[in-house]
């Protein structure tokens, strides 16, 4: 069985080794203690039986400029891991609830945003089917290698994102749909297509860069790229 808490600090280098062991995008020691110190409320992990972290998901809340440019407060999901071992049990749709639900209920967020890679359309489909995103826009060559990712967002006031679901029946079936969708996904990824194991991964770093590097791509034509902090 699976437990699914709020993350501690104590918790963050088994975070990173769960991020090594699945996704292409990886990130120093430093930045998972700067969203543990910045946004505590909306880490979480899932612990096995025996006390091992089997996944986790790390969240923020967007700094002001964005909040002007948006029109509204948010968040956005930075990562979003499961063990394969630990696959097909609905976990990431367990832990994406946990930290929308303290976005909303902490922070008063109006919705939550991701990046997804474009090809990784197993995740977009659990995205939508499951969690309610929709997708915005493209951001071209976001990723490292200079593959495009899809910027999706889910309003709260259009999903329940109550963690405690509806009445039994209901939340059982959400939950049946959550795993059937996860298993879509892992079976995706294991057939081959590139990042399809990654769920959603972004970058403060990469945030940044990308804005420099579209002020001096305006009058150039369309194209933007980001990278993330990432073998440095």
């Amino acid at each position: 069985m699976v437990c699914i808490r709020q993350a501690t600090v104590q918790d963050l280098f088994a975070m990173q080794q769960c991020n090594l062991h699945n996704l292409p995008e990886n990130y120093q020691m430093k930045y998972y203690l700067y969203h543990a110190l910045s946004w505590p409320s909306l880490l979480y992990v899932a612990e096995a039986d025996d006390g091992k972290i089997v996944g986790y998901v790390m969240a923020k809340m967007e700094d002001d400029e964005e909040k002007e440019k948006d029109g509204g407060i948010h968040g956005h999901i930075t990562s979003i891991s499961v063990l394969r071992s630990h696959r097909k049990l609905g976990i990431a749709t367990k832990l994406m609830k946990a930290s929308e639900y303290a976005m909303m209920t902490i922070y008063n967020a109006e919705y939550c945003s991701l990046h997804v890679r474009i090809t990784n359309r197993a995740a977009i489909g659990l995205y939508k089917d499951v969690l309610g995103f929709q997708v915005k826009s493209v951001d071209e060559k976001y990723y490292a290698d200079g593959e495009d990712a899809l910027d999706m967002r889910v309003y709260f006031k259009d999903v329940n994102i109550n963690k405690k679901g509806g009445d039994a029946q209901t939340q059982q079936l959400e939950e049946e749909k959550a795993i059937e969708a996860e298993a879509d996904a892992l079976k995706a990824g294991d057939e081959g297509t590139k990042g399809a194991q990654t769920l959603a991964e972004a970058n403060p770093d990469a945030d940044k860069k990308k804005k420099k590097k579209n002020k001096k791509k305006k009058n150039k034509g369309k194209g933007d790229a980001a990278a993330v902090e990432n073998k440095q």
